[in-house]
């Protein structure tokens, strides 16, 4: 979890929206940025996906949440992953995520190893490898006072572990993306900070049922829980037509409703789109949340 809390010794007018825009950066970082469309790239969370899929691929997602708040967040992810032979996965996770005057990129090399534990069934294990870099843009805010003039950098490494079960029909991963728990301090003047990283774990698992021999339907669920911050929980049901098109819904418990639709009518290319509503009060000031993701795959 990354937490930013700023100690003022002098208080004026002026501050209020800003420390607004602060305070709005604690709640929406207390978990790290989410996805509608979680289950066509796990990777960004679990390393264990990388090269599951036998070939090698590329992910690109694109999120705008909040639409018509100003300085709603904004996230993009790449993920590339590729098996190496057939017991070891690699990949490489980048996101980017901004919100307000934060800016935070996440860099992660991904390492998967297979083990086979029964017929049409793999243990897939990982471990994920890099950091965090962070920057508060507090001198775009343009407020003339000494306790705005500088901005504020750091980069927090960090470790993470999963692992992914997958059968001819199931599935059921868990995953700790960043284990690493740390706290970093810098005084500049009047403006203390405080960084601090708490460990994420997700759990999740989903099973496909055959409907007629060009209709499956797959319930799944995902679970996401980091110390100081509410569990938040993913009911997610797709239905797949003849392989080639994918439709659902997701619900987050006590969050947002989302549509889903996923098209796979190339080998090569696979697009999708995810239109989230939240149901908090947030969403009385804002039309949504967009998603959108491209999968590459580089067919052997």
């Amino acid at each position: 979890m990354k937490e930013y809390k700023f100690i003022l010794n002098k208080s004026f007018k002026h501050y209020i929206i800003v420390i607004i825009g602060l305070v709005s950066i604690v709640g929406y970082t207390q978990q790290d940025p989410t996805f509608s469309l979680y289950q066509y790239n796990m990777s960004v969370v679990n390393p264990a996906y990388a090269g599951t899929n036998d070939q090698l691929e590329l992910n690109l997602n694109f999120r705008k949440q909040w639409v018509g708040i100003e300085g709603s967040p904004q996230t993009q992810a790449l993920n590339i992953s590729s098996p190496i032979n057939d017991r070891i996965g690699l990949g490489l996770t980048l996101v980017h995520d901004k919100v307000f005057v934060l800016k935070e990129t996440d860099i992660f090399a991904d390492f998967s190893y297979r083990l086979p534990v029964g017929i049409d069934t793999d243990l897939f294990l990982g471990i994920k490898a890099g950091g965090s870099l962070v920057n508060i843009d507090l001198i775009s805010l343009g407020i003339n006072d000494p306790l705005f003039s500088e901005d504020i950098s750091k980069f927090n490494p960090n470790l993470g572990m999963g692992a992914y079960l997958k059968g001819e029909k199931y599935f059921v991963n868990l995953a700790a993306p960043g284990l690493l728990s740390s706290s970093r301090y810098k005084k500049e003047g009047v403006l203390v900070t405080k960084a601090a990283d708490k460990p994420h774990f997700y759990m999740g698992a989903g099973y496909r049922f055959s409907l007629s021999e060009s209709i499956d339907f797959t319930p799944s669920f995902l679970g996401r829980m980091v110390a100081g911050a509410p569990a938040s929980i993913d009911l997610t049901g797709m239905i797949s037509i003849q392989e080639k098109t994918e439709i659902g819904i997701s619900y987050r418990l006590n969050e947002s409703i989302s549509g889903i639709a996923m098209f796979k009518y190339l080998d090569w290319l696979q697009f999708g789109y995810a239109y989230e509503h939240t149901t908090t009060p947030v969403g009385d000031y804002s039309s949504g949340s967009h998603e959108l993701i491209l999968k590459i795959l580089f067919l052997n």
